[in-house]
Parts: structure tokens; sequence; C-alpha cells
């Protein structure tokens, strides 16, 4: 089971404390890319992520740079990353790259391919939490079912925003962002075993 911690960007080395600084909260949708990181995103090489470390899973950190294209809203470049890494962490980049497209039944099809995660657990937790201000509205209520997280109910609340039939954005946003951080430390830390 996952452990939430506030996410600390200085826990990582330079290149990528870099590459998080600044404010990560995404919009739903696509974003404009920020070309400014284009060339850092670039030049960034696994063995440069990960100072030099060995690295125990190379599908993990591959992860770990799809989570970086997208978190600067390079979505054609996550996606490019992500679609060729087989595992169910794979997938879930895949899964929130086509969610902020917006390409709901697509999402749904690589959060299916996702199953279980191990991120799940918390991300439940943190969404219940996060959204428990706002539990008169019907969209919050459908994510604080237990604490049990379900991909698809936020596609489906990330899809009502959008569309103007939900109040949600900024609380769907700080989830979605709650979501990037635990599944980039997870898959950084399955990189180095």
């Amino acid at each position: 089971m996952a452990v939430y911690r506030p996410f600390d960007p200085s826990a990582y080395p330079p290149p990528v404390m870099r590459l998080l600084s600044g404010d990560r909260l995404c919009e739903l949708g696509p974003g404009a890319p920020h070309r400014e990181v284009r060339g850092e995103l670039q030049a960034l090489s696994m063995e440069a992520m990960f100072s030099g470390q060995s690295i125990a899973d190379r599908n993990a950190a591959a992860a770990c740079l799809s989570g970086l294209w997208l978190l600067h809203d390079f979505l054609d470049e996550s996606h490019t990353i992500s679609q060729s890494i087989a595992t169910p962490t794979g997938s879930y980049w895949h899964g929130i790259m086509h969610r902020r497209e917006p390409d709901d039944s697509n999402a749904k099809y690589w959060f299916r391919r996702v199953g279980e995660h191990p991120v799940f657990d918390e991300l439940g937790r943190v969404a219940a939490a996060l959204t428990g201000p706002h539990a008169t509205s019907e969209a919050a209520r459908s994510l604080q079912l237990g604490t049990d997280w379900d991909p698809f109910a936020f596609v489906d609340l990330c899809q009502s925003v959008g569309a103007g039939r939900s109040e949600l954005d900024q609380v769907c946003r700080e989830i979605a962002r709650a979501e990037w951080e635990l599944l980039f430390d997870f898959s950084y830390r399955r990189a180095l075993g």
C-alpha cells in the first residue's frame, strides 16, 4: 500500500527537480506546452534522470519520462513513450494522457488495462479528502465511495467539468495533481528497484 507524503521535488536529482519546479496544477484538458522546457526534456536521458544510479526497471524509467512530458503539456511526446510501455503503469500514464486530450473512451480503454494499481488506495483517500468540502455535489460524491479510487468515475467527472456541467474544476485539477505525483513517485521508485 502506498503511503502519501507531500510531494518533494528536491527528493529527485537536479535535472528532474528543475522540471518539477513551479506550479504543477495542470489543466484538465490538453493545456499549452511549456515550450521553454522542451530542450531540457529532449536532452533528458534515463541515466541523467536517475543521476547515474543503476536502473532496475527500464519500463518504469520510461514511465517517468512520459510523466514529465505530460506534466509540461506535451501530450504527443508523452503518448509516444507511454504507448510503448506494456505494463500497468505504462497503461496508467497512457490513460491519463487520453483523459487530458480529451478522448474519454480511449482513456477508459487504457484504465481497463491498468486493472488495480498500487497508487489507487492512497489516491482514493486523497481524492476523498479533497472532495470532502464539496460533498453536496453529486459529481463529487461519485468519487467518495469509501476510499476506493475509480479512474472511470474520474474520467466522467473531468468530462463533466470540461463540458461546463460541474463546478469542480479546481478540485479535479488538485486530484489530478495528486494522481500525477503519486504515479510519478511510484514509477521513479520502481525504476530504481
